[in-house]
C-alpha cells in the first residue's frame, strides 16, 4: 500500500516547507519490482492527490541499473540536474503501462520531456522500511 512511502515523502516535503503541489519532478526508487513499484505508484498518487496530474515521474535507475548503497546519490545526482538542465530524464525500455497505474499518472517512457523543474523529488526505499527522501528547490 506504500504507507510508510508515503509517509516518507510527506515528512520531506513538510521540512522543505513545501506542498505535494509544487514538486514538478519525482525521480522514482523503481527497482522493477512488482510489488515496491506499486507500492511506491500507490504512494505517489496517495500523496500527491488532484496535483498528481501535474507532476511528471520517471526512474533513472533504468539507465543505471540498481547501484546499492551508491543508488540514492546518483538518484539525487540526477534530479538536481533535471532541475539544472530543465529537462524530465526519462524511463528507459518502459514499453507497456501497467493498466494498475491510472492514467491521470504522468510517467516519462522512453524520451525525455524538455520543461523547467523548479522542484525535485528523489526517492529511496530500503528493505524493513528505511526510507530516504530528499526534495530540491531551484534558488530564485
Amino acid at each position: 500500500e506504500g504507507r510508510g512511502a508515503q509517509q516518507a515523502m510527506q515528512e520531506a516535503l513538510t521540512e522543505a516547507g513545501l506542498s505535494p503541489a509544487e514538486v514538478d519532478y519525482v525521480n522514482m526508487h523503481a527497482t522493477s519490482t512488482s510489488v515496491g513499484d506499486t507500492s511506491e505508484i500507490h504512494a505517489v498518487n496517495a500523496l500527491f492527490g488532484e496535483a498528481i496530474n501535474k507532476v511528471q515521474l520517471s526512474s533513472t535507475k533504468s539507465m543505471t541499473g540498481h547501484l546499492l548503497g551508491a543508488a540514492g546519490a546518483i538518484e539525487a545526482i540526477a534530479s538536481i540536474l533535471a532541475m539544472e538542465h530543465s529537462l524530465i530524464p526519462p524511463t528507459i525500455n518502459q514499453f507497456n503501462r501497467d493498466p494498475e497505474i491510472a492514467p491521470q499518472i504522468n510517467l516519462t517512457p522512453n524520451e525525455r520531456i524538455n520543461c523547467e523543474v523548479k522542484v525535485a523529488m528523489s526517492n529511496t526505499f530500503g528493505f524493513g522500511g528505511h526510507n530516504a527522501i530528499v526534495v530540491f528547490k531551484k534558488f530564485s
